[in-house]
């Protein structure tokens, strides 16, 4: 990936993805002009939108409703943030966050960690389609 680049993942509802595709083509220069929706598996009318941006256009647009930075480990398409692999240790390590704690990611196959409200969340997604732009 490109060092000037930036991961995005925007939340979306099945109602709302047409447009929240539009407002991330219209908002950013997207790096590889490909936005990856992946479909929650446990609930079908719920989407992640994932993208890199470049970092120079980030810093003076308002991104997209439900917008949040993430990385991503590219052998088992986990995405992810900081603070959900911190939390993750944590429940894994009987509350010790440890940084040098080995994360199995293939436990993680194909999921979204995140955290909502000081809680980890797994999402399991599968692709649904991927959007050239």
């Amino acid at each position: 990936m490109n060092n000037d680049s930036q991961l995005l993942c925007t939340f979306s509802h099945a109602d709302d993805l047409e447009n929240t595709v539009e407002l991330i083509i219209n908002s950013y220069k997207l790096v590889f002009n490909k936005i990856y929706v992946l479909e929650n598996i446990n609930d079908n009318s719920q989407f992640v939108l994932t993208y890199n941006i470049t970092k120079i256009d980030a810093s003076n647009i308002t991104p997209p409703t439900s917008t949040i930075s993430v990385h991503r480990k590219k052998q088992t398409n986990t995405i992810y943030t900081i603070n959900a692999i911190n939390k993750l240790i944590e429940i894994k390590n009987n509350g010790i966050l440890d940084k040098s704690f080995r994360i199995n990611w293939s436990d993680l196959q194909n999921t979204v960690l995140v955290t909502a409200y000081g809680k980890l969340k797994i999402v399991n997604t599968k692709l649904h389609s991927i959007i050239e732009t």
